[in-house]
């Protein structure tokens, strides 16, 4: 059984291997909450996962090192079980969703690991590891369902409770379980006062489901930009767990976590991939009461794929209001697009595509439209705009 002894034993056997990892004072990202961030993003392999996969490895019999190891990851628990296998010295085959991102994927085999591909999620990943591991005989090593795994997720609580003794609440994001698993049975452990709140996406909500119709469910499927969280089916271990020390579980849309990456990168410059920055999603669009509380949230991951961090970047700049598109009505004829532009130009606007059509068939022979793409400071200023565009006698659609 998980104990709290285990959790410092954990601490212990990490010391020289994971790092202590900055808390950062964050006040601007939630107005009203004292709020901090838990850079897990920053910790070696860049996710929370080492800590979990390491002491589970120390705790394994020779017998068992000897035959090595065998995981199954969405990319983060991917690259802690190869560090650590490549620590000690254990051969490790690691099954991956074939959609992971390349950058997970290299980063796994640079630190020695027998990558094996696997169509599909990570569901899909965990039966093809099941299946290796009975027949080649390897150690499997369970990204979340796992008491070892948990108590070394659990050493990231011990160090909040060292860094923030006042702490009123933390957020956690959710994919399997393991990581809120580790830190609320911690936190509850020691201070029951600390409120802790789960979060996962909209797309992949398989613990809010499980927690909240008592009992565990499969997803047919799951759809998320945060595919570090993107778990069909939570562990019954970590179910359990969920259901006797987390307090609320919320969601967050893609383009609320689009959000959250973007606020994190222009006001603190970390760096999270999606299933990092839900936490901050959850404070920021006020999912759960933070206010007056001083409130931490775990970022759990920075390895973002960058082929895919500037269409992120642009749906987190729609979401915060920093850019819009707009469609305007015209009459064609000379001057109206001159009058378009310097209303917008006069309100510190700034036109980065214009695109310009002719009317359909059936419409006024001398009707047009303009789409334009803007800059714009926030959802405030785009309402100002269209206000002044409407004052001067356009039509938007």
């Amino acid at each position: 059984m998980l104990s709290i002894e285990n959790v410092y034993k954990a601490k212990n056997v990490l010391k020289d291997v994971a790092r202590k990892t900055d808390v950062i004072h964050a006040p601007k990202l939630c107005e009203g909450v004292d709020l901090y961030l838990k850079t897990e993003n920053l910790q070696i392999t860049g996710s929370f996962k080492v800590r979990g996969a390491y002491y589970k490895m120390s705790c394994l019999s020779e017998e068992e090192k000897a035959r090595g190891v065998i995981a199954c990851s969405a990319g983060n628990h991917a690259q802690g079980v190869a560090l650590a296998a490549q620590k000690n010295g254990i051969k490790a085959v690691i099954c991956l969703p074939d959609g992971a991102p390349i950058s997970k994927v290299e980063a796994t085999k640079s630190y020695g690991a027998e990558v094996c591909l696997v169509e599909g999620v990570y569901d899909d990943a965990y039966q093809k590891a099941l299946s290796l591991r009975d027949e080649k005989g390897y150690t499997f090593i369970h990204p979340f369902n796992d008491e070892e795994v948990i108590a070394g997720q659990g050493t990231i609580a011990l160090e909040l409770i060292e860094q923030l003794p006042d702490l009123d609440a933390v957020i956690v994001p959710i994919g399997g379980g393991g990581l809120i698993s580790g830190i609320a049975y911690t936190i509850k452990t020691i201070n029951p006062r600390v409120k802790v709140y789960g979060v996962q996406a909209v797309g992949a909500p398989s613990m809010k489901n499980a927690v909240a119709h008592g009992q565990i469910e499969e997803l047919s499927s799951v759809s998320t930009i945060a595919d570090g969280i993107a778990v069909k089916k939570p562990g019954d271990l970590t179910y359990e767990f969920c259901q006797k020390y987390v307090d609320e579980i919320v969601t967050v849309s893609d383009d609320e976590i689009s959000a959250a990456i973007l606020a994190l990168m222009e006001k603190h410059k970390l760096v999270t991939e999606g299933a990092g920055a839900v936490s901050v999603a959850a404070a920021m669009f006020k999912k759960v009461d933070l206010t007056g509380k001083k409130a931490v949230c775990v970022l759990s991951g920075g390895n973002i794929d960058v082929t895919i961090l500037s269409r992120v970047i642009r749906r987190g700049l729609v979401m915060s209001g920093r850019s819009c598109q707009l469609m305007i009505e015209l009459v064609d004829k000379p001057g109206q697009l001159k009058g378009v532009s310097q209303i917008i130009s006069d309100l510190g606007g700034n036109v980065t595509e214009v695109y310009h059509e002719r009317a359909n068939e059936g419409s006024d022979v001398n009707g047009c439209y303009l789409r334009v793409s803007l800059e714009t400071r926030n959802f405030e200023h785009i309402a100002q705009i269209k206000n002044a565009l409407r004052r001067a006698g356009f039509t938007l659609l």
